[in-house]
């Protein structure tokens, strides 16, 4: 059963000046299943920050529909947008955003907080968490005292913690060394086949390859998409580098 399903979205803005309209997406349609691990792979200019918006109930499509669980997007008001999102989706940035006065628990906790739990209850959700992800000795310290791989761990484990639905992960190796990629995509890894359900849209066709499915998005639609079946991450590797060649060459679905 699908657990994201984007239907015919189309998103259109008037230029500030001259009032030109500007198609941003034009038709992407997708679904996502429960456990699955999904990348988008886009080309510059393709609409990813768009689409990230909108399934992040950031924005508004201009047509089509957005469901999670079969919740329709639309039909969430403005005043309990906050609250769906921070109940139903898991945010791991590219730079991280995290507060650099907070300890990387207290981080970790934020989400929680503003949901008003107790701290009992956050301490033992993020014990398991702390471990699975390496963290439990770099709890208490600051964002500015840690590596840019051990911060995006802790992202991680902000995304986790709330035991969301779906993590929305945009460009999350963008900021990291090659070392801190590696270990983000195994941990990554890890969290799905936990059954946590992923959706990372990037330009790495490293990252892109160990995810299970891909998406290609130009010109605002959903052009073409690989399934891992048997394949190797190399394997993969290969298939998402060919086909983003074909891509920049101009070239049809293979």
């Amino acid at each position: 059963m699908a657990i994201l399903s984007v239907k015919n979205i189309k998103k259109t803005y008037t230029t500030r000046f001259g009032g030109n309209q500007v198609q941003a997406l034009k038709n992407v349609t997708f679904d996502v299943e429960q456990g699955e691990y999904v990348a988008i792979m886009r080309e510059s200019g393709s609409g990813k920050t768009t689409l990230l918006n909108i399934l992040a109930a950031l924005d508004k499509p201009t047509s089509g529909t957005v469901l999670l669980e079969n919740r329709d997007f639309s039909r969430i008001k403005e005043s309990e947008r906050a609250i769906f999102r921070r109940d139903n989706l898991g945010f791991v940035f590219q730079e991280f955003n995290l507060l650099d006065t907070f300890s990387l628990q207290d981080n970790i906790f934020l989400p929680l907080v503003l949901a008003g739990m107790d701290y009992k209850t956050m301490n033992s959700r993020l014990q398991p968490i702390a471990e699975k992800l390496e963290i439990t000795q770099l709890l208490q310290k600051f964002p500015y005292e840690v590596s840019g791989g051990q911060k995006q761990r802790a992202a991680v484990a902000r995304a986790l913690i709330t035991q969301p639905k779906l993590i929305l992960a945009d460009e999350p190796t963008g900021a990291l060394d090659s070392r801190a990629t590696d270990e983000l995509l195994r941990l990554f890894s890890a969290v799905n086949d936990g059954g946590q359900t992923i959706l990372m849209v990037t330009h790495s066709v490293k990252a892109a390859s160990h995810a299970n499915r891909v998406l290609f998005i130009r010109d605002g639609e959903v052009f073409h998409q690989i399934y891992r079946g048997t394949s190797t991450n190399e394997q993969l590797y290969q298939k998402v580098a060919d086909t983003l060649t074909m891509l920049a060459t101009g070239g049809d679905r293979a």
